[in-house]
């Protein structure tokens, strides 16, 4: 007989100088003034999610991946590939690239994956925008651009508001700007190559440091745009499902329940995150509260499942 669970997993806060406390939001106690970053489904060495309750509660995300295979559909190889957090951007983050795979096996010692992301906009202030790619036609343009400080003529603005989606390969020239709130789909990794931080300084009037020789080895020149087209695959007056994004490394999805949603994933676990609102997950004779902030993992038999309630979620699996 199938018992399996979900796991509800405690995040991780990540403090960051461009961060705030928007993510009270999401019921969560800050650490931090300055808090960038939750980090909900985790199981990176930088940010190792613990698990809340039940037969595996207090052992990390990471245990799990390595010790009790049976909850990811069998043989489990290398590191746990995804990581989901939540982003507050009170002020603008650096302009950043990630490399790929291949790059990141080569140029650092401690990452297993590349890191290719895409976001979901939760919040969005008026006027709020992404730098989303650049205008250099070549290596040399990019570089003379760089060297000259021309960033407005160089960066792609977009404005955004709540509700748009956006997916970035890795190799893209990016920044999340002021005033959103972001959930993330990633890769899990934590590198970054900073090209550009506004000549910002800490409290000790120090600059952060910037990864140019990496950066401009792993960007994309020129940019390629990849559009995201969200598709609707399930609708009806309980519910909507759209399809965010289907790349090689994650498959990512929007529902908006609004009484009752019976779901069917051929995927063998599934990462989903409360973004709104409160309901009932119902799986395996086992009712479990969700509540907005929540994040879990749907193990190997558990994901098909009703939900019950007024709730919006992202999910996603590999």
């Amino acid at each position: 007989m199938n018992n399996q669970q979900p796991i509800f997993l405690e995040p991780v806060f990540q403090e960051r100088l461009w961060g705030g406390q928007k993510l009270t939001h999401f019921g969560y106690e800050l650490p931090y003034e300055h808090t960038g970053e939750c980090w909900g489904i985790s199981a990176h060495s930088n940010g190792l999610s613990t698990v809340k309750t039940g037969p595996y509660a207090g052992h990390t995300l990471a245990d799990l991946w390595k010790t009790e295979t049976h909850l990811f559909g069998g043989e489990t190889t290398g590191e746990f590939p995804l990581l989901v957090k939540l982003l507050d951007a009170k002020q603008d983050l650096s302009v950043q690239v990630h490399p790929n795979d291949s790059q990141a096996a080569r140029l650092e010692d401690n990452e297993a994956y590349g890191k290719t992301e895409c976001w979901y906009v939760v919040e969005a202030e008026e006027g709020a925008e992404l730098i989303l790619g650049h205008t250099a036609t070549s290596k040399a343009e990019f570089e003379q651009k760089i060297k000259k400080g021309e960033w407005d003529e160089l960066l792609s603005r977009t404005l955004i508001q709540a509700g748009d989606f956006f997916h970035v390969p890795s190799g893209t020239i990016h920044a999340i700007g002021a005033g959103s709130v972001i959930l993330e789909t990633q890769q899990s990794s934590d590198t970054t190559y900073r090209v550009y931080d506004f000549n910002r300084t800490d409290d000790k009037g120090n600059k952060r440091e910037l990864h140019l020789d990496k950066a401009k080895e792993v960007s994309m020149i020129p940019h390629q745009p990849y559009p995201s087209q969200p598709t609707v695959i399930e609708s009806s007056v309980m519910h909507k499902v759209l399809k965010l994004v289907s790349t090689e490394f994650f498959t990512v999805y929007k529902a908006e329940v609004v009484n009752k949603w019976t779901a069917s994933f051929k995927a063998p676990y599934l990462l989903i995150s409360i973004l709104t609102g409160s309901g009932e997950l119902h799986v395996n004779g086992i009712t479990s509260i969700l509540n907005k902030g929540d994040h879990l993992v749907l193990p190997c038999g558990t994901t098909d499942f009703d939900v019950t309630g007024k709730v919006e979620m992202i999910i996603s699996h590999t």
